[in-house]
């Protein structure tokens, strides 16, 4: 059967057809390095990362573009318009790009935890200001920005009334009513300077305490959040590309003012199918600063936050991500988190079990051609794997997948403990339930084997922060300084926390 995917856009299964045969461009909104990853990013990195694997696995080549935000994280819809990273550099008292690289470091060393590929090309917002001021001339050229004290803002309402007729109206993808935005929108700063409460800003005047700023036709300022990605989907993918894939909490404001843009300026929808993944929760509750549930990712794997009872090794989060359907929410707690742990090492045994059985190491006896008949094992493992490329080309449904590898493991154990016959298995069934087992647990699902003796090295790290908490209790600062400096020296950075406890950060 073909690929089907999930179109948010037309908010139903499609099948997946390339703009250009054979080839894939695929855009995904990254993250926005003014701190440090959080789980919330942990989900849209690797379900994206399985995307793209499984494009390669059909035989696609695959231009995946994934962006680095660096020029602050300007929004429109929800919070205070601010500069994060100017405001988080003065906090931390470094250059902002010097702030930048420290997270952008650690971003990658996450995703390297995790297993996911890296993109073909990793675009930054301040390497791209040029292609964004272009961007906003031809906006402005067309009648549908203007110029309010040196910041410039996008006409919501003239664009809708000029696209909508053409079948591109604002609110296409979210499904917002525009004067239900109009009625609903906040009061921010500046909002004086918009005609509209639904405009958005492309470009904003930098006021004198600002750090980044760049000078443009307007002024010196720095450009709107939205603009930087429709800049830099374009320059990579062109004026119109396979898949933007994203988070839910993507869809409106920021993917719904991509759209804009870009319509604008090419006259038609930027990309053809829109994936988002669900959103996560954190026992049963919406991950956020005000609830205090916001868990770092070097927290998630040191185990040093107060909602976690235990360290998590990345390919335990990295198999429980793929547990559940991208498009379903996703609970992180405790006891789920554990439940995959044990259910990972469950997998993996079974499947270094099955890598070393031959039908050589058993030998055949009278029972084998009964058992045949009556179990039909070589149709039951045949029908499971059958099964696999079925499940993920329909949206990518890795839940299902694994649910089949579930009921082959004991098949496998079964075999290993001589409580079912290897040779009701023909010697080509066996052969494929090695290949495809490899290829959806390594090549596909990104999955390897945990590193033994994560857990004694993270309790000897455990005993050292202890040790230079103690030290600085008693103002011992030369020992507490010995303690940082010397794990520095292997690769082991200390942190202190606010609330007085530490975590570490391997290189």
């Amino acid at each position: 059967m073909p690929l089907k995917v999930y179109n948010t856009l037309s908010r139903s299964k499609e099948i997946f057809t390339p703009i250009t045969e054979g080839h894939v461009g695929m855009y995904v909104c990254g993250p926005t390095v003014s701190g440090e990853s959080h789980l919330g990013h942990a989900r849209p990195y690797v379900t994206f990362d399985i995307v793209h694997r499984y494009l390669k696995h059909l035989g696609y080549k695959v231009r995946y573009v994934r962006n680095i935000t660096d020029a602050g994280h300007f929004e429109e819809e929800g919070r205070e318009a601010e500069d994060k990273i100017s405001q988080k550099a003065l906090l931390e008292r470094l250059e902002p790009m010097e702030l930048v690289q420290k997270y952008t470091n650690l971003f990658h060393w996450a995703m390297d935890a995790f297993n996911t590929i890296p993109p073909s090309i990793e675009p930054t917002a301040t390497g791209h200001i040029v292609e964004q001021i272009v961007m906003i001339e031809k906006i402005i050229a067309a009648g549908f920005a203007y110029v309010a004290n040196g910041s410039v803002y996008f006409d919501v309402e003239k664009y809708h009334h000029a696209f909508a007729p053409k079948g591109m109206p604002y609110g296409m993808l979210s499904g917002r009513n525009l004067d239900d935005q109009l009625d609903t929108t906040r009061e921010l700063d500046n909002q004086e300077e918009k005609r509209n409460k639904s405009d958005f800003a492309l470009w904003k005047n930098a006021p004198p305490e600002h750090i980044m700023r760049w000078p443009s036709p307007w002024g010196e300022g720095f450009p709107g959040w939205h603009i930087e990605c429709s800049a830099m989907s374009n320059k990579y993918l062109g004026n119109q590309f396979d898949i933007h894939g994203g988070g839910m909490d993507l869809q409106f404001p920021h993917h719904e003012c991509e759209i804009a843009q870009s319509a604008v300026c090419s006259h038609v929808t930027m990309a053809k199918y829109w994936i988002h993944n669900n959103m996560i929760t954190i026992n049963g509750r919406k991950m956020g600063k005000s609830y205090n549930n916001v868990i770092k990712l070097s927290e998630l794997f040191s185990g040093n936050h107060p909602l976690l009872e235990q360290p998590y090794h990345p390919m335990t989060i990295r198999f429980f991500i793929l547990q559940s359907h991208y498009r379903s929410t996703l609970d992180f707690g405790n006891e789920a988190l554990k439940g995959a742990e044990k259910a990972f090492k469950r997998l993996w045994e079974a499947y270094q079990v099955l890598l070393n059985l031959t039908h050589d190491s058993f030998e055949p006896n009278a029972a084998d051609s009964a058992q045949t008949d009556v179990d039909n094992l070589d149709a039951k493992v045949n029908a499971f794997l059958d099964e696999f490329t079925e499940f993920m080309d329909d949206d990518f449904n890795t839940a299902k997948v694994l649910a089949n590898m579930f009921e082959l493991a004991p098949i496998i154990n079964g075999i290993k403990d001589k409580h079912l016959s290897i040779h009701a298995l023909k010697p080509t069934t066996l052969a494929r339930l090695k290949s495809d087992m490899q290829c959806f647990i390594e090549e596909i699902f990104g999955l390897k084997q945990e590193k033994e003796g994560g857990d004694k090295l993270d309790g000897v790290l455990q005993l050292l922060m202890k040790l230079r908490k103690e030290a600085k209790a008693k103002k011992d600062f030369l020992t507490s300084d010995t303690i940082r400096k010397e794990l520095a020296t292997l690769g082991v950075h200390l942190k202190d926390e606010k609330d007085g406890g530490m975590s570490y950060q391997i290189d």
